[in-house]
């Protein structure tokens, strides 16, 4: 497997208002191997974003395997950064719809 990215967003947790994410679960792409998860707050992948880390979500598929999806951007809307793999200009975070936790 080539190495999709620094590392893979595979679920996430909102606000309460579901607008925002405020959580995500995160494993190192590790070119032959997605890693161990952690967890980081939206925060410090906007954070990373900027420092030049790449992100794509991921999920697995029906046996287990693990399938890349789309990558990670920052979006300003209003002044407000979001992490996104659309750019729709819309004021909430979106990670193509991601298992939540």
């Amino acid at each position: 497997m080539a190495k999709w990215a620094d590392y893979g967003v595979c679920a996430v947790r909102y606000n309460s208002s579901h607008t925002h994410i405020d959580r995500v679960r995160v494993r190192p792409d590790n070119g032959d191997t997605i890693g161990a998860v952690a967890e980081y707050s939206r925060a410090d992948i906007v954070d990373a974003l900027k420092r030049g880390v790449t992100f794509v979500t991921i999920l697995q598929d029906g046996s287990g395997k693990w399938v890349k999806g789309q990558a990670i951007f920052i979006i300003r809307v209003n002044g407000v950064e979001y992490i996104k793999t659309v750019d729709n200009s819309r004021a909430v975070d979106n990670l193509e719809n991601l298992p939540e936790f």
